[in-house]
């Protein structure tokens, strides 16, 4: 196994560690789901730059195609409760 140190990787997986632990604290401290789902959505996302970094990328394209069309989902069903709580 290969591992692929590309700093853009290695930057974008740390920051989607501190939102998923943003989210999770900030669901922890208000209650409010919101920054919840936006921390597992990135979660999601941290998910398929280990894998990258990880040298799996190719082995696990099509698993990483679900995870993030499903962290986009996560992302647009966020959205749509924040629209749908303002009208």
């Amino acid at each position: 196994m290969a591992y692929l140190l590309d700093p853009i990787y290695l930057v974008n997986l740390t920051l989607c560690i501190i939102i998923l632990l943003l989210g999770f604290f900030g669901y922890k401290k208000t209650g409010n789901a919101v920054p919840l789902y936006i921390g597992i959505a990135f979660g999601l996302f941290g998910v398929s730059h280990l894998a990258t970094i990880l040298g799996l990328k190719d082995d696990l394209e099509s698993f990483l195609i679900i995870v993030r069309t499903s962290a986009y989902l996560v992302v647009v069903f966020t959205l749509y409760m924040i629209v749908k709580k303002s009208f």
